[in-house]
């Protein structure tokens, strides 16, 4: 079995590669001086063999210059298509993916070293944060749904556009009589709702209820993220076996979903309408994109698939990708 080493102490949003690397392989710690900058943070950076990979998690800000230089493959959750520092040779695009709770492998795999290389404040707030994310389960295949829709998210100061996607669809869920709607936008904390006070949520959902609501609607709604990302929601909403209803990705996926077949792309919220009608006139299409969306995700995008992808594709890329061992020791 191979030996991961992990180098750094990452936050949450890389609980699921944490997961499917302990599956697939064998995990340990050992922190590398380099990377001290970088714990608590979206980034897990290991070592496999003479590799030293990367994990990126954050939001499509661009590629760690430092990082990349040291790394043999560069992995990234949001690939921007078209955005400059993304197009280097040794970025690679990941599937979708979800934070989980992993308490306990956390505890396990860093052990005294949370202590040691983290505040006592981060280290509570991080296991604080995994505790309450849902475990991971592989749901079982369940595609007909009621026509009910939940919808819950945040209003974002500097994602004009993201919000009125997400306006739009609240308001055509709430007006149209045969969905029962559950959800709403989150009020901010600063008080500025930004002119969506008719469609605030005034309820407050645990992620565990969250995702037990979501799981339960007829239809889901994916839209661009903050900087264009895609939020991990995707993910979970096709373990879930969702029928995801989605406008186009600003970024690189190792295997496009397909139109029609995997999920339903929109150009624009006035077609929220006209999909609707559809999947309550033909429960088969809607069943059928449920479906294969749901055999992507279990095909690509389990912890375990996952975590081979990212391995694998590193002993499989051609000699001039990866760095030069001998500046990764």
């Amino acid at each position: 079995m191979k030996i991961i080493q992990v180098l750094n102490i990452p936050n949450f949003y890389s609980s699921y590669y944490l997961l499917g690397l302990s599956q697939m392989y064998n995990v340990q710690f050992k922190m590398d001086s380099r990377f001290t900058k970088f714990n608590n943070k979206p980034l897990l950076i290991f070592k496999v063999d003479d590799n030293i990979v990367v994990i990126d998690t954050d939001n499509p800000t661009g590629v760690h210059s430092e990082l990349y230089e040291l790394a043999s493959v560069y992995f990234v959750t949001n690939k921007l298509i078209n955005h400059d520092s993304y197009k280097q040779p040794k970025v690679k695009p990941l599937y979708p993916h979800y934070p989980v709770n992993i308490v306990l492998l956390y505890c396990r795999i860093f052990g005294l070293g949370l202590f040691r290389y983290l505040k006592f404040k981060e280290v509570l707030q991080q296991i604080y944060i995994l505790w309450r994310r849902p475990l991971y389960i592989q749901y079982k295949k369940k595609f007909r749904k009621d026509n009910f829709i939940f919808f819950s998210s945040n209003i974002w100061k500097k994602e004009p556009e993201t919000n009125q996607i997400r306006a739009e669809f609240i308001r055509f869920c709430k007006a149209d009589r045969r969905i029962t709607f559950k959800g709403g936008f989150i009020p901010r904390s600063d008080g500025h709702n930004y002119g969506f006070d008719n469609e605030l949520n005034h309820e407050k959902y645990s992620p565990k209820l969250f995702s037990k609501l979501s799981a339960s609607s007829k239809i889901v709604l994916n839209n661009p993220a903050v900087c264009g990302a895609v939020s991990w929601r995707l993910a979970e909403y096709l373990n879930q076996g969702l029928f995801v209803l989605s406008f186009p990705f600003k970024i690189e996926l190792p295997q496009n979903f397909r139109q029609d077949t995997e999920v339903r792309f929109i150009e624009h919220v006035t077609e929220y309408k006209a999909i609707f009608d559809t999947i309550i006139a033909n429960p088969a299409y809607h069943e059928a994109v449920a479906a294969n969306g749901k055999f992507y995700f279990d095909t690509y995008c389990t912890p375990q698939a996952q975590a081979k992808y990212v391995v694998e594709f590193v002993f499989n890329s051609p000699p001039n990708l990866v760095a030069d061992p001998k500046n990764n020791s």
